[in-house]
């Protein structure tokens, strides 16, 4: 029997530290709770080792668990997880509170962790949890990623069908391929995909979180474009 490791939790509470906040008498910590309007948290850690904190269609923060013991911490409290990131000398604080009863919520953050064990060693502490209060104005939202509209393909619109190969393919026709150029019907192993269907929609979210990811997409075209020419 194949054994199906979840990766997907339900939180109570997710939030960021906000340096110098507490200087000034505000909140140190910007705070997201589930709620009816806005919708469940959600902490996802996809096949290919991203982890990614959602609520609703929102994505609030994601990163690669990739090497993760270079820059990232985690403790555990009770049914609370606190990461610490630093990346080029730069630090930051975000910690989240599982759903549920106190029982359930130790529950699914004793989950999470054995997930994260599997990228990085997580530390334990006893005693209750750290408070997770909300500020008392939350006025700003998290920034929005919407799906971007759907473009129709040239080879799409006309009506001709795609030419069924079997076996492998060129690097020069999986590039036309891909560029639009000439439709294939792929063998199947071309078809596979490490991740499950459900995981694609949040790693395309934290890509075009990525203000990189539109420059990335335009230089691998150009890149596939100067593969045909060669």
């Amino acid at each position: 029997m194949t054994t199906v490791h979840k990766s997907i939790w339900r939180l109570k509470r997710f939030g960021r530290f906000l340096p110098g906040t507490k200087e000034d008498g505000g909140n140190p910590w910007k705070m997201f709770e589930h709620s009816e309007s806005a919708g469940e948290l959600v902490l996802t850690i996809v096949e290919s080792g991203h982890m990614l904190v959602s609520q609703g269609h929102d994505l609030l923060d994601g990163f690669s668990l990739l090497d993760a013991p270079s820059f990232l911490k985690v403790q555990q409290k009770s049914d609370t997880l606190l990461f610490r990131l630093t990346v080029k000398g730069e630090s930051r604080l975000i910690r989240m509170q599982f759903s549920g009863s106190r029982a359930e919520a130790l529950e699914e953050c004793s989950s999470a962790v054995l997930s994260l064990k599997e990228y990085l060693p997580v530390t334990t502490q006893g005693g209750p949890p750290p408070p997770l209060s909300c500020p008392p104005t939350s006025n700003q939202p998290p920034t929005k990623t919407t799906a971007q509209d759907q473009q129709a393909s040239a080879g799409e619109a006309m009506a001709t069908e795609p030419e069924v190969v079997q076996g492998s393919l060129s690097i020069k026709r999986l590039t036309q391929h891909f560029l639009g150029e000439h439709g294939l019907s792929l063998p199947l192993v071309y078809r596979h995909s490490d991740l499950f269907r459900g995981e694609l929609e949040p790693f395309l979210r934290l890509c075009l979180l990525d203000p990189s990811f539109p420059a990335l997409v335009e230089e691998m075209e150009g890149e596939l474009k100067r593969v045909l020419q060669d």
